[in-house]
């Protein structure tokens, strides 16, 4: 929260997604029989995770911060669909690190902007904003909807595929982080409705700008990826499909031996 808006940008888009690479590249891999025992826990710590971060974003009354409770809440459905291990569920955890990279550096970015503007972060200091920035209430909607996982935005295909995934094998935890959606609608809706409906109030928000030709061209990309992809998911699946077959083929190979092990020691 700290960081300048570039920098929140960098490091909830990029460096987060660090975990989650970690977890596909080393733990399943390379710990093939651990990643199966602690993968119920793994399993209830991200339903946890989901449940109460979103919790705590509806309690803030700074936009960044609510943002960023958001980003670790969504983060949650990323380690939950890889240590499912099947098909959907890492398919679905890829697809929403990336996702999570274009929306959550977009809501980044939109808190950004108005600060810019204002010099502050606090939701009660906005209100009524569309009167005076359409533009800028118009990409604030669609990452919004795209946050809260609206189908036709990529932050549907990464969720739903992660939540199959999971059902597959624990259907009471893919039941706990399904909530997650129903309160990340909540917050991001609450947000929303704050900071740009309504009547503007506030004589310091009168002169507020819309955004510039520069700042809608640096969304401009972020708004086609979250649309392309949501429309269009296998521009990733087609790409990470066969290596996380080959990854999960691997993994239950290296389980099937050590069950077979074991069964040697019992004998």
């Amino acid at each position: 929260m700290q960081a300048p808006t570039a920098g929140s940008v960098v490091l909830a888009a990029i460096l987060l997604k660090m975990g989650g690479y970690g977890f596909l590249r080393f733990s399943l891999p390379m710990f093939p029989v651990a990643s199966d025992i602690l993968a119920p826990l793994v399993f209830w710590l991200s339903a946890i995770a989901i449940v109460y971060t979103s919790l705590v974003a509806m309690m803030q009354e700074d936009m960044k911060k609510l943002v960023a409770y958001s980003s670790v809440a969504h983060m949650g459905f990323v380690t939950m669909g890889i240590f499912a291990a099947n098909q959907q569920g890492v398919d679905g955890a890829i697809f929403q690190m990336i996702s999570h990279g274009f929306i959550s550096g977009a809501l980044f970015l939109i808190v950004g902007v108005i600060y810019d503007r204002m010099h502050t972060r606090e939701i009660d200091a906005y209100g009524g904003l569309v009167n005076r920035m359409p533009a800028f209430a118009l990409i604030f909607m669609l990452f919004t909807m795209a946050n809260v996982g609206l189908p036709g935005t990529s932050g549907f295909i990464g969720e739903i595929l992660t939540l199959v995934g999971i059902f597959q094998v624990n259907t009471w935890v893919a039941a706990v982080a399904a909530t997650g959606v129903i309160l990340s609608a909540g917050y991001a809706l609450w947000l929303y409705r704050r900071v740009v409906m309504g009547d503007l109030i506030k004589e310091s928000l009168k002169s507020i700008t819309d955004m510039s030709r520069r700042e809608k061209w640096i969304f401009a990309p972020l708004v086609a990826a979250t649309l392309i992809l949501g429309v269009y998911p296998a521009l990733v699946l087609d790409v990470t499909g066969s290596s996380v077959a080959a990854l999960l083929g691997k993994y239950q190979t290296a389980l099937t031996e050590a069950e077979g092990l074991l069964r040697l020691a019992a004998k």
